[in-house]
């Protein structure tokens, strides 16, 4: 049953649309400019929902994935939550303040050897990037599937298997940021945060609602997450703290923090204090206080490696230094058949190199 507020605010909801509608059908027609670049193939990962559907973790497969096959990828985002405007590469003096949660998070996780680089304009960004670094073989944008200026080789759309697009409404009385329709765009479309058992029935059932809205032909596929052992968060209490116990504190925030919270109980953790945040919320010297009064004699705080990217920041470091912080690192795996489709997508773009 729909709600009176959702009843409320649906006629909103279908000017947002109209309008999202018309842009899209101008680019669509070439009557606004979409730039394609043909020196290396651009990879785009987004969501047609607002909130986190697990694009940070699937654009760090992505970036494996090619560095395995002998590629030199490079990453490029907008930078969400920057204190900084402009063009700007990760460089060890960084920190989430002045490229973002997620972009440092990015450059941390690949040791600095992937260029990591913020710009709102993206065309100027990719163009400024190959520049800098002409050997560059694919560049993979992050959260780029509303960005149409760029017209990438490859748009991956990523839903999660709770809150999937096709139930939901564009804003304000849903999450969606333009219509079911933007699935038309997608060249894969990724099911995120499946149940490792996800039964073939249940994967059917969803690709068949996908597929009202996506190309025909167009591959579904299925995801879920794997949670690494809690690993010391650098600057924190930590690094000569105790492995951490049973009962834990709970720092987080990102969008939703449950699939984290149903991995702490399976694991056997019992999470005694949760201080949740909005997403990409830039933590105080306060909050963390009030955090470190929770956590009694014994216990360590969790949280999740974006959240321990905004951790790191210099204003932070009295704050953190005697709080022993652990985040819980997360890998994606394809179920079924997934990687491999996925390999057969991709593949064509980057043939192996000829033999002499």
């Amino acid at each position: 049953m729909i709600s009176p507020l959702k009843l409320l605010l649906l006629p909103l909801s279908w000017l947002y649309a109209a309008v999202l509608a018309g842009r899209n059908w101008l680019y669509d027609r070439g009557w606004k400019a979409s730039t394609a670049f043909d020196e290396v193939p651009v990879l785009s990962v987004g969501n047609l929902r607002v909130g986190g559907t697990g694009k940070t973790p699937h654009v760090a497969w992505l970036v494996a994935w090619l560095e395995e096959r002998g590629q030199r990828p490079a990453l490029l985002s907008r930078g969400y939550g920057r204190r900084t405007r402009g063009y700007r590469r990760a460089n060890p003096l960084d920190s989430a303040a002045t490229i973002g949660d997620e972009p440092w998070q990015q450059f941390g996780q690949f040791g600095g050897r992937v260029p990591v680089v913020v710009s709102e304009d993206r065309v100027a960004g990719i163009g400024r990037l190959l520049g800098e670094e002409p050997a560059t073989t694919a560049v993979v944008l992050d959260d780029a599937y509303q960005h149409r200026r760029v017209r990438p080789a490859v748009n991956i759309l990523l839903t999660e298997q709770q809150r999937p697009f096709y139930t939901d409404s564009v804003l304000p009385a849903g999450r969606l940021r333009e219509s079911r329709a933007g699935a038309q765009r997608a060249d894969a479309v990724i099911i995120t945060k499946c149940a490792p058992d996800l039964s073939a029935a249940t994967r059917a059932a969803i690709t068949a609602r996908v597929r009202r809205y996506a190309r025909p032909g167009v591959p579904v596929l299925f995801s879920a997450y794997d949670y690494g052992l809690p690993v010391p968060v650098p600057g924190t209490g930590a690094a000569a703290g105790p492995v951490p116990g049973r009962e834990v504190v709970l720092l987080t925030g990102i969008a939703q923090p449950g699939p984290l919270l149903a991995h702490l109980a399976a694991a056997g953790y019992q999470v005694m204090h949760h201080a949740r945040y909005p997403d990409h919320h830039a933590f105080t010297p306060r909050e963390i206080g009030e955090l470190a009064a929770q956590c009694q004699p014994g216990q360590c705080v969790l949280t999740t490696q974006k959240d321990a990217a905004r951790l790191q920041e210099p204003a932070l470091a009295a704050s953190v230094a005697n709080l022993p912080v652990f985040y819980i690192p997360i890998t994606v795996r394809f179920l079924a058949d997934g990687q491999t489709q996925l390999a057969a997508l991709l593949d064509p773009y980057f043939p192996p190199p000829a033999v002499v």
